[in-house]
């Protein structure tokens, strides 16, 4: 198996070779890092800035919706479930993982939606449920939990087994001292 590898490895050497032969260095090497760069191939020599594979490019390989289009599509019904959805929305579809209230009042603003009659409070509410937590310097970020309940709507059924499946833990009671 190694051998038969290992020939056909001989084999795509020499028709490489064979392909350059007839140019001239710098075009050779030009042909080289493109081919590398087709490849996603780093040797580690380049010094300058290394190119990203088409795929690489986008945060995620997601239809191109604009906000109104995606709030209709997951219909949340409370302030918390659209802070969650407009924040999924910043991290997916606009590459912005790390956003602030203005952020979220901005896309609520371009979605079309009832304007929230105090973001902050929504933003706090969203946060105290589990579904967004605290990024660097006083940013919010989406938590997988934020994402599994996004995901799950507009079902909601669904979003309630989320929201449900997500288990707090009660503080400690403390024992009085009692006297007898």
């Amino acid at each position: 198996m190694l051998e038969r590898e290992s020939s056909r490895e001989k084999d795509g050497l020499r028709t490489v070779i064979e392909a350059l032969d007839p140019y001239d260095h710098e075009t050779r090497a030009r042909i080289l890092r493109t081919v590398q760069t087709f490849f996603g191939i780093d040797n580690g020599a380049n010094t300058g800035p290394r190119p990203t594979a088409p795929r690489d490019l986008a945060f995620t390989d997601r239809p191109s919706l604009s906000p109104k289009e995606f709030m209709h599509e997951k219909q949340p019904r409370t302030d918390i479930e659209r802070v969650a959805c407009l924040a999924y929305y910043l991290t997916h579809y606009r590459e912005t993982p790390h956003f602030k209230t203005l952020d979220i009042s901005k896309v609520n603003t371009e979605a079309a939606q009832i304007k929230f009659s105090n973001a902050a409070f929504s933003v706090a509410n969203a946060t105290n449920a589990g579904f967004l937590t605290a990024a660097e310097r006083g940013s919010k970020q989406l938590t997988s939990l934020g994402e599994e309940l996004v995901n799950a709507l507009p079902d909601r059924e669904r979003a309630k087994a989320v929201v449900a499946s997500q288990r707090r833990r009660k503080p400690r009671r403390r024992a009085k001292n009692r006297k007898n």
